[in-house]
Parts: C-alpha cells; sequence; structure tokens
C-alpha cells in the first residue's frame, strides 16, 4: 500500500507542479450547470449499462446512507441527483406500498432509465422530476428523508443545495449524503483526474468549488451541514474498492460514463486524448494482482437532522 500511495503522491505533485503556472479563469456556475446537464444528457445511457458494476460498488455504502436516513417503512423520500436510480430502486424496496420516492436529477435522460427500472422493478411508489437541485420546485417539510448519492459534491452552490434539501424535510427528518473522501485514498479516480489536468493543462478546482474530492477532507461534510443548520450529524467512513477483471476494464467503464473526464478532455486533440487514457491505464495497472484489479475507493456517508 505505501508504494500505491507514493506512486499516488507523486502524481499529485506532478499535476500540482504543472498547476501552478497556470490560471484560473473565473468560475462560471451558470455555464457549469449547462455543462453538467450536456454531460448527464449524453452519458446517461452509458451510466445505465453499468448499473450491476455501479451497485456492487457502492451498494453498501448506499444501504448506510439509506440506515442513516432512516428510510424505513412508508416513508416519503427525495432522491436529489438520482442518477440512474440504483439507490432510488433500494428506497422504494425499503418504504413500500404505503412510502413515496422522488427521483430528481438535472438530467431528464438519465432520469428516464432511473423510471424504466422502477417500472422493471414492477414498483409503482417511485416518481421522477428534472429539477435543479440547488433550486427544487417542491413543498417545504414534504419529506421524511432526503438522500444524495455522488451528488452534493458537484452543486456549484452547496450551500444552497443543502439549504433546498432541509426545506424539504419535515422537522425530524433526516439528510444523507455519500462523498468521496480525499484523493490519496481514491486512486481509481485521482489517477485519472491528474493525468488529464496535466494534458489538458487543467488548474485543480479553487477551495469551495465543485468536483470528486470537494467534501473529502476530515470534517467537511459535517461543517456543511452545520452551514445551514443541520444538527444530529453522524458521519462514517467506508471501503470501496472498485473491482475489475483489469485496469483496461476500469478504463473502459470511466470512459465510457464519467462526463466530467471526457469535459476535461475537450480541449485537447484526439491523438492526446488517447495519450491520456493509455497513461491512466498505465498507471492503474499497479492495482491489478491476484484477484483482477482492485481499485481503492473510501467513501464518506454522513446524515444530519433537520
Amino acid at each position: 500500500m505505501a508504494k500505491q500511495t507514493n506512486r499516488e503522491c507523486g502524481l499529485a505533485a506532478r499535476a500540482d507542479s504543472d498547476e501552478e503556472v497556470m490560471s484560473t479563469p473565473p468560475f462560471d456556475p451558470v455555464a457549469y450547470k449547462e455543462t453538467t446537464r450536456g454531460q448527464w444528457q449524453e452519458t446517461a445511457a452509458a451510466w445505465h449499462r453499468w448499473g450491476s458494476t455501479l451497485e456492487s460498488w457502492l451498494g453498501e455504502a448506499t444501504e448506510l446512507m439509506l440506515d442513516l436516513a432512516g428510510v424505513v417503512e412508508g416513508a416519503r423520500v427525495l432522491d436529489v441527483a438520482a442518477g440512474a436510480g440504483g439507490q432510488t430502486i433500494a428506497a422504494a424496496r425499503r418504504v413500500g406500498d404505503r412510502g413515496a420516492v422522488l427521483a430528481t436529477d438535472i438530467s431528464s435522460n438519465i432520469l428516464e432509465h432511473a423510471a424504466r427500472e422502477a417500472r422493471t422493478a414492477g414498483l409503482s411508489n417511485v416518481a421522477t422530476r428534472t429539477m435543479d437541485g440547488e433550486n427544487l420546485e417542491l413543498e417545504d417539510e414534504s419529506f421524511d428523508a432526503v438522500v444524495s448519492r455522488v451528488g452534493l459534491i458537484y452543486f456549484p452552490d452547496r450551500q444552497r443545495a443543502l439549504g433546498e434539501m432541509r426545506r424539504a424535510l419535515r422537522d425530524g427528518g433526516r439528510v444523507s449524503s455519500i462523498v468521496y473522501s480525499t484523493p490519496e485514498r481514491n486512486p481509481f479516480f485521482s489517477i485519472p483526474v491528474s493525468v488529464i489536468r496535466r494534458v489538458a493543462e487543467l488548474a485543480a478546482p479553487a477551495p469551495g468549488m465543485p468536483g470528486p474530492f470537494s467534501l473529502g477532507q476530515p470534517g467537511a461534510l459535517a461543517n456543511a451541514y452545520r452551514s445551514v443548520g443541520l444538527r444530529g450529524i453522524e458521519v462514517q467512513t467506508v471501503e470501496a474498492p472498485l473491482r475489475f477483471a483489469t485496469a483496461a476494464e476500469c478504463v473502459r467503464f470511466e470512459r465510457e460514463s464519467f462526463g466530467a473526464l471526457h469535459a476535461m478532455l475537450g480541449g485537447v486533440s484526439e491523438q492526446a486524448r488517447e495519450e491520456a487514457w493509455a497513461e491512466i491505464e498505465e498507471e492503474l495497472g499497479q492495482f491489478e494482482g491476484p484477484d483482477g484489479f482492485v481499485g481503492p475507493c473510501e467513501l464518506i456517508v454522513g446524515a444530519a437532522t433537520r
């Protein structure tokens, strides 16, 4: 593990060194949202195709998220940034016929997959609505629980998003979310990000800006909850290694379904893109072993009460 950590730290240091000479353009939250919507509209089908991988990878953390949110039979649940809806389906099974789940996302295409999966599973207690998580068009105090699986990290105005979640909760209701911890604990993702930033000559996000590791530092998620007046905060970490037969298969998964990585490479030539993905595959090869590819991943699951 020390060798892996050192190698990743080397990559991060190299990326940081490159970034010192790069200027960071002003952040435009409106443009960011439009880009994010476009990414998910485009990659929705691929994200859905990898659904079984996503549930194997995120399943344990998802169950903990639902536990901490108090998702039980009869509950009304709001799923923010629901994606293709794996956690939506899990919540719907828990709440049963007397409960209900509303899945929301900025991408209409990806919600179509969530709705289709619910129908296929025979679940009549799931509804979907295309909606910006920072502007929830919902009545106050209308849900018992709000969940967000690997979505909160990407909101440009995180405090507003959490404030909207709090507003939608009844008194005593719980919000629960899953985020990545630090880059060093998630090299399956941080290595591709570091390589692509260097190739595309992109600076790292400024503090407070959205990004995969924006809530990964100790105390960050709890502080975000406190900033909107949530209480009874509980935070746990979950080891969630990403498993494939080979590093090449992991790269295929990320290349097909991680829209943000495509966006980062948007300004470089086709040859440079291919070279970047080849370098990523070579670097991720360090996590291949007798049991195939095991990409280290650490998730944080945190909940709080209104």
